[in-house]
């Protein structure tokens, strides 16, 4: 009897671990892929912990926004300064964020404003051009702060130029809005500061979810070469997929791995290893123009295999590769919170007011392309970062940073498309769920967009099947050397 009671407790205490650590870790699950964590989506609805939503029946009169002749007021005005790079090679860039943070501004506007320690204002963005240098990033957001006299920064386009917009906005404790630098580091124990919040998705879960999808979703390459930029985002990663392959697809083969200058034109080198390899994918972290430049220049020298990476879902790109080129590209994105994209009136409406500026006002450069005709992919989850900070300053009534980081940390945001984003407290990291996306020719579309034509585009490849990745699954990485989120779960809890 004796040994059985010393049997049943060490038992239970082997049993209690177990669950304790699936239940508490669950960025370490088994290879198997499978997890008791539901999205985080599903997880707040079922338990009603969202705090705001997105409403249509909120928004202003947009009939006449146009970004290439906005609207911007002066005056006693909430300032947001936006640092990003409006000339030089990335400037594409700087125009695409503009568009968006001043589309939510002129939205906001219309309705009059936002009402801050009882006075009602209009937003104003002001462009900081970073030109994407070092340098010239600090001297933008020291002019923000000493001349401007903004009341928030946003941006930056890459981790160097983010780490420079964080510091500063740390300094003179200004929120800043960390809207498009995804590298892991900028929020560790070195780079945290408590006036920056990450509103996107981080490197490790751009890697881990690729390797996510090939070994538990499609399970049919394993032969992969990486191709990455050669600065911290693209080796984080490259590091994040090859720990990702570990849990998910440990049969998997890293068969060739580069790194390249920033702005390369030329990647024939690469090509030549890359055949001369027998991968059966690649994969790559690289932002525009490169990432144009590195598929263009693949299908040209007959490599067609499959390309992974983030935001290849970009209309400009798939109008230049054309309809055969197109094909065998899977983009990591945190827009996608279902398949089909329509799941709504609300959504079907916003898309309605949006396409019928793009496709008959927006006739000037940069923004008389398929790039800005519709507002979901990759317009759509910044849009979604943007109209949740300013949701945050709405209920907070106030620019003081100090109660604007009271209330969004684990403020729990239900977006225009029905995706709830988690601002975890103790790092200042978005967490959500986050998808893999087929890029597929028209007849194939329909599988994403399910509203009539049933096809985004009659001329190029676009975004179609969409596979969400739980955010239990592949969790936003925590530095359990910040003092803040020792021993706490990807949740913050």
């Amino acid at each position: 009897m004796r040994r059985f009671v010393i049997g049943f407790v060490l038992f239970s205490v082997l049993l209690f671990a177990i669950i304790f650590t699936l239940t508490n870790s669950p960025s370490e699950v088994v290879a198997s892929g499978k997890s008791n964590a539901d999205s985080l989506t599903e997880a707040c609805i079922k338990e009603g912990k969202i705090n705001d939503s997105f409403d249509i029946a909120k928004m202003g009169d947009m009939s006449d926004y146009d970004p290439s002749n906005p609207v911007i007021p002066k005056g006693d005005t909430i300032k947001i300064g936006l640092v990003m790079p409006f000339s030089g090679p990335a400037a594409s860039i700087g125009d695409t964020w503009f568009l968006l943070w001043q589309w939510v501004a002129h939205d906001y506007n219309q309705r009059g404003g936002i009402r801050v320690n009882g006075k009602l204002k209009k937003v104003e963005i002001v462009k900081a051009d970073n030109r994407s240098n070092l340098d010239q990033t600090r001297s933008a957001c020291e002019r923000m702060m000493l001349q401007e006299k903004v009341d928030f920064l946003a941006g930056s386009e890459s981790t160097p130029n983010t780490k420079v917009l964080q510091e500063i906005a740390g300094r003179y404790k200004k929120i800043a809005v960390n809207c498009a630098a995804h590298t892991d580091e900028l929020m560790d124990s070195k780079h945290f500061n408590r006036y920056t919040f990450m509103t996107v998705y981080s490197s490790n879960q751009v890697g881990e979810s690729l390797a996510y999808y090939y070994g538990q979703i499609r399970k049919k390459e394993k032969k992969f070469y990486i191709l990455c930029q050669d600065y911290s985002w693209g080796r984080a990663v490259a590091d994040s997929f090859k720990q990702g392959l570990k849990k998910f697809h440990p049969e998997a083969e890293i068969v060739g791995e580069d790194y390249h200058a920033l702005f390369l034109t030329d990647f024939a080198p690469y090509m030549s290893k890359i055949k001369a390899s027998g991968a059966e994918v690649i994969v790559t972290g690289d932002w525009r123009p490169d990432v144009f430049n590195l598929i263009k220049q693949a299908r040209q020298f007959n490599i067609q295999i499959p390309i992974a990476g983030r935001d290849l879902e970009n209309p400009v790109l798939l109008s230049e590769l054309g309809l055969e080129q197109g094909k065998n590209l899977v983009s990591m994105t945190s827009y996608n919170a279902s398949n089909p994209v329509f799941q709504s009136e609300q959504q079907k409406n916003f898309h309605k007011i949006w396409t019928n500026l793009s496709r008959n006002k927006w006739k000037s450069q940069p923004y008389n392309n398929n790039m800005f005709e519709y507002p979901e992919q990759i317009l759509g989850r910044v849009l979604n970062q943007v109209y949740w900070f300013f949701s945050v300053l709405e209920r907070a009534g106030t620019t003081d940073p100090e109660k604007i980081i009271s209330l969004w940390e684990n403020d729990r945001y239900m977006t225009l498309n029905g995706k709830v984003l988690l601002m975890r407290a103790c790092d200042h990291r978005v967490v959500q769920d986050v998808a893999a996306v087929e890029i597929v020719p028209p007849e194939e579309q329909k599988t994403a967009y399910n509203i009539p034509p049933y096809r985004w585009f009659d001329d190029i490849c676009f975004a179609g099947p969409a596979h969400i990745i739980p955010a239990g699954m592949v969790p936003p990485w925590m530095d359990q050397k910040l003092d803040r989120c020792a021993g706490k779960n990807y949740l913050g809890d």
